[in-house]
């Protein structure tokens, strides 16, 4: 069944209805998919809610759905894991959001590091480039059946980082030349949490007085195994192991 997402205010509770008005879904109904008045559709309103509705009208402008049932997303972790990720060069940062959010990430921050090379030049430029990753995590949670698409944060400053990690009951920064201590035994040894950061380098990784730095603010370096893994790929292989660990993928 087709998964679509829509703004908490289209969905009319006592009406029973639901309507969709964003226009490329719109247009995707009706041209590409070239569905009509009784086919059935899945739509999420982003809260972690999910409704099976029933296509009553359709319009250029707009599709009126009949709401059939209603229940919890049943995609969701337990625990609210955000991304802080050093900003890599070219597209490596689609790939990273489109994994992450299958993988069932809440948040994704891009953080500029000692290393990061990519400049944004101006706040046109950034506010354009969010708006093109928040559209890469929109089409992967539709694509994955999320209850909720992460968000996409402006980028901050390794320093505005330290400061906002302090609110998450785990920090992980992966390290290469951590050996001892994998993400594994870091989740044996301690109680349950309920939201972790997982801090990514950039190309070329962290500068030493970074980890040191993020250490000092209670984040604890991890291995993720012999092998050196490239920007890209390390966020979503701790995000993997961690949702593994914790439960949520191939079970308990």
């Amino acid at each position: 069944m087709h998964r679509f997402f829509v703004n908490e205010k289209n969905i009319l509770g006592e009406e029973q209805k639901i309507i969709i008005d964003d226009k490329e879904d719109v247009k995707h109904i009706g041209k590409v998919l070239r569905l009509s008045q009784e086919d059935r559709i899945e739509i999420c309103d982003g809260q972690n809610i999910d409704y099976i509705g029933e296509i009553i009208s359709l319009t250029k402008s707009e599709i009126i759905v009949n709401i059939l049932e209603r229940r919890l997303s049943k995609t969701e972790p337990l625990v609210n894991i955000t991304l802080f990720q050093g900003i890599p060069k070219s597209a490596k940062m689609d790939m990273i959001i489109q994994k992450c959010t299958e993988l069932g990430i809440k948040r994704i921050v891009p953080v500029v590091t000692e290393r990061t090379i990519v400049q944004l030049k101006d706040e046109k430029a950034e506010t354009k480039k969010i708006e093109r990753w928040q559209k890469v995590a929109d089409a992967a949670a539709k694509q994955c059946k999320r209850g909720r698409i992460p968000t996409i944060a402006y980028p901050i400053s390794f320093e505005e980082m330290l400061n906002e990690i302090a609110t998450y009951d785990l920090r992980m920064i992966p390290y290469e030349q951590e050996e001892n201590r994998g993400i594994k035994g870091l989740l044996k040894n301690n109680g349950d949490y309920k939201s972790v950061a997982i801090i990514i380098g950039p190309e070329g990784g962290f500068e030493k007085d970074e980890i040191i730095a993020a250490q000092g603010k209670g984040a604890l370096s991890v291995t993720l195994g012999p092998r050196i893994l490239r920007t890209e790929t390390a966020g979503f292989v701790a995000l993997s192991i961690l949702m593994y660990e914790m439960g949520d993928l191939g079970g308990i």
